[in-house]
């Protein structure tokens, strides 16, 4: 069992940067980490994803050129660089790590942004003003 703890969020204005972290209890195998996040009154969407194995990212459209998701393997740590933010990417941010199934099943699934993940963390709050 994989205990995932974020850190990072906050309040800033448009414009501004935070970086949030995701500390995982222990090393995790090669498979898909990833970034989601949840506004009130929508749905969990899919920000950010990496395939651990080989660093492949995935980015949602919306963030594109603003965010940057990366790992450090040594400190069982992942990273999400956000940089320009906007109003509307004010939600709880939520780490996610393990997908269950075979290989190409989970490079689909990150890929896709799936939210179908084994292992949450509690969530991050990023509130972001104009």
């Amino acid at each position: 069992q994989v205990q995932l703890v974020e850190s990072g969020g906050g309040s800033v204005q448009a414009g501004g940067s935070l970086r949030l972290s995701c500390a995982a209890s222990s090393p995790y195998a090669d498979n898909c980490m990833g970034w989601f996040r949840q506004a009130p009154g929508k749905e969990r969407e899919g920000v950010a994803t990496m395939y651990t194995g080989d660093g492949e990212v995935y980015y949602a459209d919306s963030v594109k050129g603003r965010f940057t998701i990366s790992q450090d393997k040594s400190a069982y740590t992942m990273y999400l660089q956000m940089n320009s933010l906007k109003p509307e990417d004010t939600a709880m941010y939520y780490c996610a790590a393990e997908v269950s199934g075979g290989y190409w099943y989970r490079r689909g699934q990150c890929r896709r942004l799936t939210p179908n993940f084994n292992y949450w963390g509690q969530g991050t709050q990023v509130t972001v003003s104009s």
